[in-house]
Order: C-alpha cells, then structure tokens, then sequence
C-alpha cells in the first residue's frame, strides 16, 4: 500500500511552460472569477423570515434580484473567458508562435 502512494520516485515528467494548457495568467483569472461567483451567491443569499407566517419584504431587494443575479453572471460569462484566453506570445500546441499582431492577409501575399 504504501509504494501506491510513494511519491519519492522523481519518475514524473516534467513539463514544459509550452506545453502547459494554462498559463499563470490564466489561473489569476480563473481565480477572480470564482471570487465574482462566490461573491454574487452571497449578495443573493438572506432575506427571509424566521416566522412562517410573517412576510419579510426584503427578498425583493435589488441587491438579491439584480446585483446578485449579475455579478453571478459576469463571473460565469468572464470564466468561460479565462479558460479560453492565450497570452501573447504563447505557443499553440503545434509549436508554432501565436503572434496576433501579425496580419493574415500580409502573409498571404507573400510568396515564400
């Protein structure tokens, strides 16, 4: 049982910056758009009443249905964009260099 967990063995492949799906950059993204989520379930939290028998107007408050709803949304529309977000610079997995300065149509014309 224990050499299932032995991890003493440096037999793990090291893996290039290049090769990596994520960047740093990604992760920092990826990290306050979960901020943004966590915060707009906690923005539409509360609201309601001890007493079953007593209204509490307050869970129609702009905050829980607009605000909360919102940043909820933003943070999900804005993950999905961290996750699919390459920096400059980077390789793309055929090892080409992904350059967006560069214009298609120039390298088109060119006759190489």
């Amino acid at each position: 049982m224990s050499g299932f967990f032995d991890f003493s063995n440096n037999d793990i492949k090291k893996v290039s910056r290049r090769d990596r799906p994520f960047a740093k950059t990604n992760f920092m993204m990826m990290a306050g758009c979960l901020f943004m989520i966590v915060l707009g379930f906690i923005l539409m939290s509360g609201g309601g009443s001890d007493d079953p028998n007593v209204f509490n107007p307050e869970i129609f408050s702009t905050r829980r249905i607009v605000v909360g709803p919102t940043i909820t949304f933003l943070g999900f529309l804005l993950m999905a964009f961290a996750i699919i977000w390459t920096p400059r610079g980077e390789r793309d997995r055929t090892g080409r260099e992904t350059d967006h300065s560069v214009d298609e149509k120039s390298e088109n014309n060119n006759p190489a």
